[in-house]
């Protein structure tokens, strides 16, 4: 007997070969359809030979059907970005042409808010040397693709792991994502926040700010870019972009670093017991990067009595005006701004 409470909805990507997208997003919790098949170009009904001929203007796509009761469509699009290369412009991995691009189509406003917000912050994370270049289009016509490509995984899994093995897409997978890009699986809203490899960490950040981050170091005080910023914003991890802190938050404690009374989000903030140095303090940690960000005292301002004490090289800020620009539109209103629609 089927669920009576399910509330269905559609996504549409396109994102290379559709024999490994659709294996990828079948095996996630909440999808209940998955269909093979071409959007995006200017024919009716595409076969599959003109698609891959390139001359339809059609994608290779899947076109998802799932419980948004279950899984909510950022979690969808973070499965997506963790099965694609999102900064490869002429196809994907040994399939080459636009037939081949990735591409996010929505299919109402919020989709596409929601999609351009995922990119934006996937951008800023720091994870790619290049910039992330998939498309977000309107959805117009999805064309099914021919029978036998549907369920090719399960149809013929020998000829579809000889090829997804050879196509270079699980290793390049696992190079930028490590053992959070096994596909398939829901990392929900935090994949676009997680830590890049080291070697990208090492070409992206300064000396300074590897040095505090990854090896718990500790910058001057008084001498470093935060500690007297007085502008609205929020501040967001270096090396993953998650929100962190919020300037309404932050107060003047004569320390020399950034402090604040309270996180912006509890959730991207970590405690971990510290007893270097023969003291026994609080350090605080970034839950999705994993960067050391400072340490927590008790000697802060009413209400809470706390004081964040962190460093600059930890942080980046996003000033009030750029919010909506960094996919991070929602937090305009804490500032007295309503996103317009």
């Amino acid at each position: 007997m089927k669920e009576t409470n399910q509330k269905l909805a559609t996504a549409t990507f396109a994102g290379g070969c559709f024999w490994c997208t659709e294996s990828d997003f079948e095996k996630v919790d909440g999808v209940l359809e998955v269909v093979s098949g071409y959007t995006g170009g200017n024919k009716s009904d595409p076969t599959y030979r003109e698609v891959s001929a390139g001359i339809t203007g059609h994608a290779e796509a899947i076109q998802i059907t799932y419980d948004s009761n279950a899984i909510q469509y950022d979690d969808l699009l973070d499965i997506f970005w963790m099965s694609v290369d999102p900064t490869d412009p002429g196809g994907q991995f040994v399939d080459r042409g636009n037939q081949y691009r990735t591409a996010i189509f929505y299919h109402d406003e919020n989709q596409k808010q929601r999609a351009d917000a995922s990119k934006k912050r996937l951008d800023n994370s720091g994870r790619f040397n290049k910039p992330v270049v998939t498309r977000i289009s309107p959805f117009s016509t999805f064309y099914p693709a021919e029978e036998y490509h549907q369920d090719y995984y399960k149809k013929n899994p020998i000829r579809y792991k000889f090829y997804r093995m050879n196509s270079g897409r699980d290793k390049y997978l696992r190079r930028v994502w490590g053992d959070t890009g096994d596909a398939g699986k829901s990392p929900g809203k935090s994949s676009a926040y997680s830590r890049p490899t080291d070697e990208i960490l090492k070409s992206k950040l300064t000396a300074l700010q590897y040095t505090v981050t990854r090896k718990n170091g500790t910058e001057p005080p008084f001498n470093n870019e935060y500690y007297d910023n007085k502008n609205p914003g929020i501040y967001v991890d270096i090396v993953s972009g998650e929100p962190l802190f919020s300037s309404l938050d932050k107060f003047e404690s004569g320390t020399g670093w950034p402090s604040f009374v309270k996180p912006l989000e509890p959730e991207n903030i970590v405690e971990k017991k510290d007893t270097r140095f023969f003291m026994v303090r609080t350090e605080v940690r970034s839950k999705h990067a994993d960067s050391h960000l400072g340490h927590l005292f008790d000697d802060g301002p009413p209400p809470t009595g706390l004081r964040y004490c962190v460093n600059s090289a930890s942080l980046r800020f996003i000033p009030k005006e750029s919010l909506e620009k960094e996919g991070l539109g929602a937090y305009l209103q804490m500032f007295g701004t309503v996103l317009e629609k």
